[in-house]
């Protein structure tokens, strides 16, 4: 609940590959929090891998991630 209090932090939360894949390519997180209370360890460990060869897409998305980026440069995290 408190990572994307630290600047810099874009963690989410994702509960299978979609939302991994998604997670990294439109908000470029660099954090990924899994419910290991929910997730098997087959499906945990192909979620990471998915997380990691996904790279971020950029154009309009970019636009979000930079205005995150200003607000923590203007608000002082």
């Amino acid at each position: 609940m408190t990572a994307n209090k630290v600047s810099g932090i874009r963690a989410a939360l994702c509960h299978d590959e979609l939302t991994a894949q998604m997670s990294r390519r439109h908000n470029d997180a660099n954090v990924l929090c899994l419910p290991a209370d929910l997730l098997g360890d087959s499906l945990m460990r192909s979620m990471v891998r998915t997380w990691l060869k996904t790279d971020f897409e950029g154009g309009r998305h970019a636009r979000r991630v930079n205005k995150i980026r200003e607000y923590e440069k203007t608000h002082g995290q």
